[in-house]
């Protein structure tokens, strides 16, 4: 048998380039560094700090602490803050950021993003914290059930909304001097699922201290596990002592994440936040907070109270309170309600009479459900693109016109001050010509004009439910809508900052400023300060009756059948 030289030739090929790549491939040192992420958000390389501990083991798996930096700041000062490195005497945020000091070594990984500067952690921030959390997991072996979430001012607030959010990734979380944003507050019962443990200054001039010990007490009335440090005559420094002598380290090595505890209680209004361990809410009513209580009384029994919650799923494998093959029972707001022993099992309510789902009333739900539930901002949280139209040829002076209202649309990066600096987010501005579908696959449209002038808009015209008529020039209207599987915004006429004021502490550009306030659907005449209607869509995506009626009354919409 004659030998095969081309399959000798690739063998002894891929074996020179393996031991190439095992003699040459680049290992990460210890001690403080940066990385960078790829964010699909806007196609851009995004930085973090990042923290190997010495003698790290590339096959052990280390805990893992995401440290969030306040306004101001950034990845690298945040990595120094979390080991309670402060700046040295006379040294400004600045001459800090340019290197790492030596510190005392932990037995962590510690991420650090940068979040695109100052922009809360809301919207493509907080896809950037979830980001790094998956960049960090691919990279290195992560103790999953020791995962921790902490940061200071801007990032404490930032700690409260990503960990209540999504209350069964985190061991613990703690919040330095929190700022959180509008909303949080409502999502406390969460905390039942982890200890959190409170820092803040009693003379912070910038934070106040009232907020914080509000937060503490509600906690303490919910009975969750929560603590609190509140540091005398400290100002709005208060991470220099929280963060002291490594003192964070110390404190979280106490908590492990339990993936499949006995009890749940869970409240969400949003569908992007619908999970936590076992349970998973699959419809609740428009714009209500849902809440769940279920626990496990005894094996394969269960209690379970709800709110506003109208269908949802329980994950049951592999939790040690449930055996296959033996009966399951459910008592579901005070009533008993006979389940099958499948792990997995989804229930609803109707008539106020709960019932398991079975494939004979399975139905495609087309309503408001996870990725196409809104508000407006929600289509400015992921991948977007700006686009202006040209299908009516305008002028050229009418051309610039659009151009540059889609371009300040989409200018998130304007300069703020040394202060707050730039936000490092750069979506593209595009033409209805140059959109490709690959961007229509993949991105939300923020779309600009009306049917008459933009050909996206005129494509969906059917489908969307109101239109400004094109020779209306004193009104504005502005609205999100989903579309084979991702969103359309649409902003005819007038665009929803017009008249609107440059004031309050610019997290970002006046244009952004008031997008995660609105609702689904915004009707102004002159000034976005003058709002007709700021509502949402029904459960249907239809509008409403009394915006209906409004936007008939004003003469300036045609409002599809």
């Amino acid at each position: 048998m004659r030998p095969n030289w081309k399959t000798a030739l690739t063998g002894i090929m891929l074996s020179v380039a393996g031991t190439n790549a095992a003699l040459f491939a680049q290992k990460l040192p210890s001690g403080p560094q940066v990385l960078t992420f790829f964010s699909d958000a806007d196609d851009t390389e995004q930085p973090y700090g990042l923290y190997l501990p010495d003698n790290f083991d590339e096959n052990k798996k280390y805990p893992l602490v995401i440290m969030l930096h306040g306004a101001g700041s950034n990845h690298r000062l945040d990595l120094r803050r979390v080991f309670g490195k402060s700046n040295a005497e006379g040294e400004d945020d600045v001459e800090a950021s340019k290197y790492f000091p030596k510190w005392e070594n932990v037995d962590y990984i510690v991420a650090s993003p940068y979040a695109r500067g100052t922009a809360g952690y809301q919207g493509i921030p907080e896809k950037d914290v979830y980001d790094v959390l998956a960049d960090v997991k691919k990279r290195f072996k992560i103790d999953e059930d020791r995962t921790y979430l902490t940061g200071l001012s801007m990032g404490g607030g930032g700690t409260l909304w990503i960990g209540l959010t999504r209350p069964d990734i985190w061991a613990a979380i703690a919040p330095v001097c929190p700022a959180p944003p509008a909303g949080t507050f409502d999502l406390a019962p969460n905390a039942s699922n982890f200890p959190v443990h409170f820092f803040h200054g009693d003379a912070d001039p910038v934070v106040p201290v009232a907020g914080t010990q509000k937060w503490v007490s509600h906690l303490q009335d919910l009975g969750a596990d929560v603590t609190y440090k509140e540091f005398v005559d400290v100002k709005h420094d208060s991470w220099v002592s929280a963060y002291d002598n490594e003192y964070i380290f110390e404190w979280f090595k106490d908590f492990k994440r339990n993936p499949y505890p006995n009890r749940v209680r869970f409240v969400s209004k949003q569908y992007k936040y619908d999970k936590a361990f076992w349970v998973v809410f699959n419809k609740f009513a428009n714009g209500k907070l849902a809440e769940i209580d279920a626990k496990f009384t005894k094996e394969n029994t269960l209690e379970i109270s709800t709110q506003n919650l109208e269908k949802f799923t329980l994950n049951l494998k592999g939790h040690p309170k449930f055996q296959s093959g033996v009966a399951l029972s459910l008592k579901i707001d005070g009533v008993t309600v006979n389940a099958k022993t499948d792990s997995t099992l989804t229930l609803f309510r109707d008539a106020k009479k709960w019932s398991v789902e079975g494939a004979s009333i399975m139905s495609i739900y087309t309503g408001k459900k996870k990725g196409a539930e809104g508000p407006i901002y929600d289509a400015f949280s992921s991948r977007h693109v700006y686009v202006y139209g040209t299908v009516d040829n305008p002028s050229p002076d009418e051309l610039r016109k659009r151009m540059d209202i889609a371009t300040q649309a989409a200018s998130w990066s304007q300069y703020r001050g040394e202060f707050l600096g730039r936000m490092m987010f750069f979506p593209r501005v595009l033409s209805d010509k140059e959109v490709r579908p690959s961007d229509i696959e993949t991105s939300n449209l923020i779309l600009f004009g009306t049917k008459e002038t933009n050909a996206l808009i005129a494509k969906h015209a059917a489908q969307l439910p109101v239109h400004l008529k094109k020779a209306d020039s004193a009104h504005g209207l502005f609205y999100v809508f989903p579309i084979d599987g991702h969103y359309v915004a649409v902003s005819s006429g007038l665009p929803w900052w017009a008249g609107m004021k440059d004031e309050g502490f610019p997290f970002v550009p006046v244009m952004q400023r008031k997008l995660s306030e609105f609702k689904d659907i915004i009707f102004f005449k002159e000034s976005s300060a003058n709002l007709l209607i700021d509502s949402y869509f029904t459960e249907a995506w239809k509008l409403d009756e009394e915006s209906k009626r409004k936007l008939s009354t004003s003469g300036a919409v045609d409002i599809t059948p």
